[in-house]
């Protein structure tokens, strides 16, 4: 108000009163001239006969004005308002040579009185900035100043930054300020800064842009503290201890330098050898006593045991029956003949309870009659409703696996195979799964299945569900009983069988199956060891299996007995890993087995928990398999392009992981994946790009390749890394590109990519990647088997004794190529179960039912009077 009042200038005429001079209730403003568009200027005074607009001391043509007169209803003076309108032509008539103003002079009957000056302007606003930020790498809390001097313009331009295309504010980040020169100012550099940082410089006219200015901010690796010698790799004699450190104190980052020097320090050591212990020669006997006995002794002293050697086995003392003077004989009485009464009437008993056992026995193996249920059968939500007898002539054969979803079950043949000839397996005329005869049983069931949210809300009330993953993307879950069943993560090659039988008639158990990211669960790793395995989980822990589940997982190792000791860890329920199996080595439970196959293994465990497959690397030559996948962008609205390429440990669901995180990011996948072994040679992984043409790209990378450290790779703890080459093209139609990215291990193995792409052209991720499974993550009862049930006991019960020329379960396993695993099935009540189980795990849902069939059905044939049977 002050300026304006000062700008304003009255010339009263003499004699006048000075109140009814004009002054002015609305005077001109600075106006800025967009490209053409006019500019409107206007002025009020009151009271007033006459204002017009004076620009650049030239009056302005009265028909130029446009006026228009009121009264001020609080005075009742006259008020006029006049407005002009100024061109751009009118001021670049005299661009050059003085600004253009203008001003308005107001009349009335006591004087004149002038307005200040408004002038007007032509806004423009260069294009190219007169200093642009420039990219840089720098350590982890190094400051930072990236200076930026904006276009030339008028009004002059305001000035903004951008990271990673949104703005910057420092009132809401304490680490940042900006200069009044416009430079942005990093006080410590964090590892969130890294980023790509743009200067945007506006005004009314345009918005500009610099070129985008990449920060990396770097860590240098530091080696963590040692770990403690490891025990001596042998029991007697010389051997080696270890120890190892990891470049984790901090972790190497975005190019930081890895830690120099050895992960891993041997050293000899030297263990004492036990040493058995052996008895002496025995005494001399002693004397005869009055109790008509006489002993010796002996002595584990030849030599002792030392050195955790075995104790010396057998007794210390021996005694006999003697005869001499000293001996009182005394004659049989009472006493004597109740003794001997009692030890028949013993032997009695026990003779009446081993026929009894051998009854009930016979009556099991006999099966049901026509008219006679099986109570067990009726447990766990069973209720028969009808029973009705089987023809004598048709095959007791279940060929239609009952639906577990709906309210009642009907089973084909009779619910348990009568043993009428010899304990083999009765072939029918025709095929071995052939439909059957007509025998029914109507069986009531209420549906197993449980809601989801019902489900979560129970677990959550038990203490191991802390440990467990949120959400369940990465769980299946269901209600199960002696029938079994099957739970499946989809896309993950992740399951766990239920065999029948398995859980207790009677019983039902809500079961879990999980799996778990690396962070989520700290699985402690010492020196050469490595994680081949997703963690997972199955639970309730401390559930009763009569007979081992089958844990089904994939793994990344290139298994081989000279080049790895790989070794079953499971948790405890203190938190603490423990190595439950040592694979190709004699197990020392039977609680625990494992089938290790070329992408997956598959683990017997008749105690549910937490498992994970841990691998010793035992030679320079052991490898393990990485999966190569290049990912890019969609589309590409900017002159930057970036390249994506993941190293991934070789198993379903880290590939999933990482499908999942790409399709947040809208990538799209170029390029066929790859599979890279990558030993244990200490030797870090290298990516270069190469091939591309200079005259349409260039690469932003400021080194020949990236490097990602050995120890990232090779731990396992970080299932998948990744590398990014950004690219710029040097035109916006620039739209295809060719190049080759280079993937390999310094002194090792290597894979290449040759890329050739439109970046224009949206395209989907390929369907083969992750193929989608088939059916639910839960399937319950027979649903859940390949294998009719029926069928499966026919099978169990007539290859499971040992049969004429081999025509047994050994000659089913070998003809399934698992006769590795024989000394594993005759350790269990049902070896032929077992095999069964396994195939069941390998096979769902797409085996060849028909050539199990033909294989159970070409070892009956083995056996003459089962080969008769079937032709009959």
């Amino acid at each position: 108000t002050g300026a304006q009042q000062s700008a304003t200038v009255a010339n009263p005429a003499s004699g006048a009163s000075p109140d009814l001079l004009p002054h002015f209730q609305l005077e001109p403003e600075d106006v800025y001239i967009v490209k053409n568009k006019a500019v409107s200027l206007a002025c009020r005074a009151t009271p007033a006969t006459q204002i017009y607009f004076k620009c650049n001391g030239e009056w302005v043509h009265q028909g130029d004005h446009v006026t228009q007169h009121s009264t001020d209803r609080g005075t009742g003076l006259p008020v006029m308002e006049v407005r002009i309108e100024v061109t751009r032509q009118q001021v670049e008539k005299i661009f050059g040579l003085e600004e253009y103003w203008c001003q308005c002079v107001a009349w009335s009957s006591s004087g004149t009185t002038k307005s200040q000056k408004a002038f007007v302007r032509i806004a423009y606003l260069r294009k190219n900035f007169e200093q642009e930020p420039t990219a840089r790498e720098v350590s982890i809390e190094q400051g930072i100043v990236l200076p930026c001097r904006p276009p030339e313009g008028i009004p002059p331009a305001e000035v903004e930054w951008l990271r990673n295309e949104e703005l910057v504010d420092p009132a809401l980040d304490a680490n940042v300020y900006v200069t009044p020169e416009h430079s942005l100012v990093l006080r410590q550099a964090r590892l969130a800064d890294t980023a790509n940082y743009t200067c945007v410089a506006k005004n009314i006219v345009a918005r500009r842009r610099s070129a985008s200015a990449a920060i990396i901010v770097y860590v240098n690796g530091g080696w963590s503290t040692w770990t403690q010698w490891s025990g001596c790799s042998t029991s007697c004699g010389r051997g080696w201890q270890k120890r190892s450190r990891t470049c984790t104190n901090p972790t190497p980052l975005n190019g930081g330098a890895f830690c120099e020097g050895q992960n891993v320090q041997k050293t000899a050591c030297t263990t004492l050898c036990p040493v058995d212990g052996a008895w002496s020669e025995w005494s001399k006997w002693s004397e005869c006593g009055a109790e008509c006995t006489h002993w010796r002794s002996r002595e584990c002293s030849e030599p002792a045991p030392r050195n955790g050697g075995r104790d010396c086995h057998g007794p210390e003392l021996d005694t006999r029956n003697c005869t001499s003077e000293l001996c009182t004989h005394a004659a049989p009485g009472a006493e004597d003949v109740a003794l001997y009464v009692g030890l028949v009437a013993v032997a009695v008993c026990l003779v009446l309870l081993l026929l009894v056992g051998v009854l009930v026995y016979c009556r099991k193996k006999g099966g049901l009659d026509a008219d006679v249920a099986d109570s067990s059968i009726l447990t766990a939500g069973f209720q028969p409703v009808s029973i009705k007898p089987s023809k004598a002539d048709n095959p007791s054969l279940l060929t239609i696996q009952p639906d577990l979803s709906t309210t009642t079950m009907t089973y084909q043949g009779s619910l348990c195979p009568r043993q009428d000839g010899p304990a083999k397996l009765q072939l029918p005329n025709g095929h071995l799964l052939s439909p059957l005869g007509a025998g029914r049983h109507t069986l009531h069931h209420s549906s197993p299945a449980a809601e989801g949210a019902d489900f979560v809300a129970r677990l959550s009330t038990q203490s191991y569900f802390r440990s467990l993953p949120r959400g369940t993307n990465n769980m299946a879950y269901g209600t199960f009983n002696f029938l079994g069943g099957r739970l499946m993560i989809p896309n993950t090659g992740i399951s766990l069988l239920i065999p029948p039988d398995a859980i207790p008639r009677g019983k039902i158990y809500e079961v879990y199956l999980t799996l778990h990211k690396q962070e989520e669960v700290r699985l402690p790793l010492a020196g050469c060891q490595t994680l081949l395995s997703p963690i997972v989980s199955c639970g309730p822990p401390g559930v009763l299996l009569t007979r081992p589940a089958i844990l089904a997982m994939g793994h990344c190792v290139e298994a081989s007995a000279e080049n790895w000791s790989i070794r079953l860890k499971k948790q405890s329920c203190e938190g603490t890993w423990e190595d439950v199996l040592q694979l190709g080595a004699e197990p020392c439970t039977e609680l625990y087995y494992c089938q290790l196959e070329a992408q997956a293994c598959y683990v017997f465990t008749e105690q549910l928990g937490r498992f994970a497959l841990v691998g010793e690397s035992l030679s320079m030559a052991a490898s393990k398999r990485l999966k190569l996948v290049l990912f890019a962008p969609a589309a590409c609205p900017s002159l930057e392009y970036n390249i994506r390429v993941y190293c991934l440990s070789d198993t379903q669901d880290v590939l999933k992981e990482v499908i999942q995180l790409e399709k947040q990011l809208g990538g799209q996948l170029i390029g066929a994946p790859r599979v890279l072994h990558f030993k244990d040679s200490y030797h870090n992984l290298r990516l270069s790009i190469h091939d591309m043409p200079s005259s349409l790209w260039k690469s932003k990378l400021l080194a020949s390749y990236q490097e990602i450290p050995f120890y990232h790779i090779w731990s396992g703890l970080q299932p998948f890394l990744h590398c990014t080459f950004t690219l710029e093209r040097l035109s916006t139609s620039t739209c295809e590109l060719a190049c080759k990215i280079w993937v390999w291990q310094v002194e090792g193995d290597g894979q290449s990519f040759t890329v050739n792409f439109n970046i224009a052209k949206d395209t989907r991720f390929s369907d083969w990647l992750v193929p989608d499974e088939v059916g639910t993550p839960a399937l319950v009862g027979p649903s859940a088997f390949k294998i009719p049930f029926l069928i499966r006991q026919k099978i169990i019960s007539s290859l499971d004794p040992p049969g004429t020329r081999g025509a047994d379960w050994r000659t089913l396993a070998q003809k399934l190529n698992l006769d590795s695993h024989l000394s594993f099935f005759a350790s269990k009540a049902s070896p032929t179960a077992m095999i069964l189980n396994l195939w069941e795990a390998r096979h769902f849902p797409n085996g060849n039912l028909s050539q199990l069939a033909a294989a159970v059905a070409e070892i009956g044939k083995q056996d003459g009077a089962l080969f008769s049977e079937a032709e009959c």
